[in-house]
């Protein structure tokens, strides 16, 4: 779904030439892989802390079990350093961006590819008394009692000037939910969106809405159950950036 956003690219920094590059954060290793295939003649590191990733991959890629909010020990500097979609999932994001900063090479590159995750219409389609809207409030409310920010895109900018990064460009794209849209490329976007979000309902809210907020798991799936058939209606034209 974001290659598609991006116009078919893996990355939009200007790198130039490659060797060393790290995927933080790499979950199932897809962008490592596709990344190890386009450029043989560079090494790519991939680590999560779930071992997720397939067994079989290109001969310049690797992945590790490690938790990107430990403190780093790798031998050498990255020429670039990645990441997508770590919503929910980091603590500290300044210290995460130290990190980076003091682990790429001078010169190279780090990108941050992430989202806010709150839904939106321009046309005043989206309820706020809906269960999408109120499942959204919950969880981002949940994620930030649990230490986690959900919503990390918009803030991406001056946490990584924050961190002594130069040359710093942020862009801002937005992502339909559901192929409402009349543009087929918009309406492809929105339908891979759709499902994405359906499949995550549950992954994204369980431990949170159980643990923070004291719910029972049926209860869970009910409001999740909820949402997506709320997701499936068209009349309703959300999207998120």
């Amino acid at each position: 779904m974001v290659k598609k956003v991006l116009s078919d690219k893996l990355y939009l920094a200007p790198i130039g030439h490659l060797h060393r590059v790290l995927d933080i954060g790499t979950g199932t290793g897809n962008w490592a892989i596709e990344m190890g295939d386009a450029h043989p003649e560079a090494e790519f590191l991939g680590n999560d802390l779930s071992p997720v990733q397939p067994s079989w991959v290109p001969p310049n890629v690797r992945f590790e079990v490690d938790d990107i909010e430990s403190r780093w020990a790798y031998g050498a500097p990255f020429d670039f350093i990645f990441s997508r979609s770590l919503t929910c999932a980091v603590g500290d994001w300044p210290k995460l961006m130290r990190q980076a900063y003091h682990n790429v090479k001078p010169g190279g590159w780090v990108e941050f590819q992430d989202f806010n995750i709150e839904f939106y219409a321009e046309d005043g389609t989206y309820s706020q008394t809906s269960s999408a809207a109120i499942f959204m409030r919950m969880l981002m409310s949940s994620a930030r009692t649990a230490g986690k920010e959900p919503c990390p895109g918009p803030k991406l900018e001056q946490w990584i000037r924050d961190a002594g990064f130069q040359n710093v460009v942020h862009q801002k794209f937005k992502l339909p939910v559901g192929p409402w849209p009349r543009d087929q490329r918009q309406k492809e976007i929105g339908l891979f969106n759709l499902v994405q979000c359906i499949d995550g309902l549950e992954a994204y809210s369980m431990r949170l809405f159980t643990s923070i907020l004291n719910w029972d798991p049926e209860e869970v799936q009910v409001l999740c159950a909820k949402v997506r058939a709320e997701l499936k209606n068209k009349t309703s034209h959300r999207m998120f950036d």
